[in-house]
């Protein structure tokens, strides 16, 4: 059976212990923004440049410890991280007001990445994913390994984009979420229409809802156009397009600071959706 390997780990080497069978526990280091530094204490005084910038670069830095796979077979590819998880991470980090104190929904949220760095700002997590081969139980271990850094409720709970007859409390519950965060969950055709389906279910309310969704074009060559496409990119377009959704779509500038190190390709997209209504 074929199988792939984020380009996370072989771009970074990051720092790795074996864990047990297939799964590896790595050391993603990132650098504090100023707000999380604490003024009062020497060693965390704030480093300015020439120009009277801060010097991300000589901030103090973190370390989460997340456990994944370094490969799987595509249909598990949540068992690893990817470079839009901290491409996410990122733009939370760099955005705090947009995340500080809000109920947050991560869909299909992989080994929890993104979910423990919002956790930062949040009021409340709420980080889903589809519950196969224990990967809700991995996140759980995820956040318990990190718990120096979440400060905010958390839920883990399951969520199938191919299966939406939710229970009544269930839709409840999640339908509080006024923040959305999905990280490159649109990799097969199929999953990408139960997820945009998800999103319109979730965003069919009188509450203005915002969704961040990071994903890397993934290019290929076909026959059919003999051309170079980017095939579940171009998918999700169209799908959103066929049912005529009355969303609105911005592209954010991928030009706010980098916490987290891993090569930002100029294949990366950060979208930004909002469910039609004024604020």
């Amino acid at each position: 059976m074929y199988r792939v390997t984020s380009e996370i780990f072989t771009e970074n080497h990051n720092l790795y212990v074996k864990y047990k069978n297939d799964n590896v526990i790595s050391t993603f280091v990132f650098k504090y923004p100023s707000y999380m530094i604490k003024p009062e204490c020497p060693d965390n005084i704030l480093i300015h440049d020439n120009d009277d910038d801060i010097d991300i670069d000589r901030q103090q830095e973190g370390q989460l410890l997340i456990e994944h796979h370094i490969s799987t077979e595509l249909q598990n590819v949540g068992l690893q991280v990817w470079r839009g998880a901290l491409l996410l991470a990122d733009y939370i980090l760099s955005n705090p007001d947009s995340f500080k104190d809000k109920i947050i929904l991560e869909l299909g949220a992989g080994v929890g990445l993104t979910s423990i760095v919002a956790s930062f700002l949040a009021k409340e997590v709420i980080c889903t994913d589809i519950d196969v081969n224990g990967i809700l139980q991995l996140i759980h271990r995820n956040f318990k390994r990190n718990l120096k850094y979440v400060r905010c409720k958390t839920d883990v709970k399951e969520l199938d984009f191919l299966n939406l007859e939710w229970h009544v409390s269930y839709a409840k519950r999640i339908n509080q979420a006024t923040v959305i965060l999905a990280a490159d969950v649109i990799y097969d055709e199929t999953i990408t229409e139960g997820f945009v389906q998800t999103l319109v279910k979730l965003l069919n309310s009188r509450t203005l809802k915002t969704v961040y969704i990071a994903l890397e074009k993934r290019y290929v060559f076909t026959t059919v156009n003999m051309d170079t496409t980017a095939p579940m990119y171009e998918e999700f377009l169209a799908c959103i397009e066929r049912k005529q959704l009355n969303w609105h779509i911005e592209y954010v500038k991928l030009d706010f600071p980098r916490y987290f190190s891993y090569n930002r390709v100029k294949q990366m997209i950060l979208m930004k959706i909002e469910n039609g209504l004024s604020k």
